[in-house]
């Protein structure tokens, strides 16, 4: 085991197995984190564009703001490790990325449920909507999405970094997570496996869950209707946030939930990969392409609106 007060490099293996997917990996990597740039765009719409001042593009900035953080918080410190032959981040750097990693994920997962339930009453409770999702309120539900990410943080990310880490140092992985310094360990883990595994229920089965009867009840009420016309308006108001759901839920449960084997631990590496830099990348995308306001409100940024034009 080694004291801590010594550690001075951790060594990322992440792919290094692989020599020759770090380069493909290098150029999947570095457009993903040029695309996360969208989200920059959408906050700056839902800014400018007083028909995106409505909760949901509240929370949809918040989102994308989130998203941006977490790929600024690692991909330069992977795009380093994939390009060259330097795989090393050091002790208090890996502490950083672990905490602020943790914090962002968690309040993605908390931001995802807010989401939801604002989509719950615009489709089920259309006459309470505005009484009900008022600013205020939704200045306090994006406040406790990022306080409880940053509780969650706190909790959990020292009794990681103090664990009896093993004197190779090699984490498995291309990013400081739990689960990869959980496997550096040499000594006894059950206190942070029983940790990991009830954040994990209360930060991703639970909220999954709360999702899945939010949107039951939302095609239940819309089949009561008997009206196509609004299906295809809930299809179109949550088809993007359950899009983001399905992909972000998928990839995080394979990620941390996985059994403990090595097979199942190499394949969680490559659904980490996807679920930390293919997915804040694909969410502004999806909410971008998928949206017709935001895409009439760049339209309106850029002076081709046809509405615009005319007036």
């Amino acid at each position: 085991m080694v004291d801590h007060s010594s550690l001075v490099d951790f060594l990322l293996l992440g792919f290094s197995e692989h020599p020759g997917l770090e380069r493909i990996l290098f150029v999947v990597v570095l457009i993903s984190y040029l695309l996360t740039l969208v989200g920059i765009l959408i906050i700056l719409l839902s800014m400018l564009d007083p028909r995106l001042h409505s909760p949901m593009y509240f929370f949809l900035s918040n989102l994308s703001f989130l998203d941006l953080c977490i790929t600024k918080s690692f991909v330069p410190q992977m795009l380093v490790n994939l390009w060259g032959p330097k795989k090393t981040i050091s002790f208090l750097g890996c502490s950083v990325q672990l905490f602020i990693f943790l914090f962002l994920g968690t309040t993605e997962c908390v931001l995802l449920i807010v989401m939801v339930f604002d989509r719950y009453m615009a489709v089920c409770q259309p006459l309470h909507y505005t009484a009900v999702i008022h600013p205020r309120l939704c200045r306090q539900l994006a406040a406790l999405a990022w306080v409880m990410g940053l509780v969650q943080s706190v909790v959990q990310t020292p009794p990681t970094l103090h664990l009896p880490f093993c004197p190779h140092q090699q984490i498995d992985d291309f990013v400081c997570e739990i689960p990869s310094l959980i496997q550096l360990s040499c000594g006894g883990t059950t206190y942070n496996e029983i940790q990991l595994a009830v954040s994990s229920v209360i930060f991703l089965v639970m909220p999954l869950t709360l999702i899945l009867i939010s949107y039951g009840a939302i095609a239940w009420a819309v089949l009561r209707t008997n009206s196509t016309i609004a299906w295809r308006k809930a299809l179109g108001t949550c088809s993007s946030h359950l899009t983001v759901v399905t992909i972000f839920y998928s990839l995080v449960i394979s990620v941390y939930l996985q059994p403990p084997n090595p097979y199942a631990q190499k394949r969680g590496k490559f659904f980490g990969l996807f679920y930390s830099v293919g997915t804040p990348s694909l969410n502004p995308l999806t909410y971008t392409l998928r949206n017709k306001k935001v895409k009439r409100a760049l339209r309106r940024l850029l002076g081709k609106d046809e509405d615009s034009r005319e007036s």
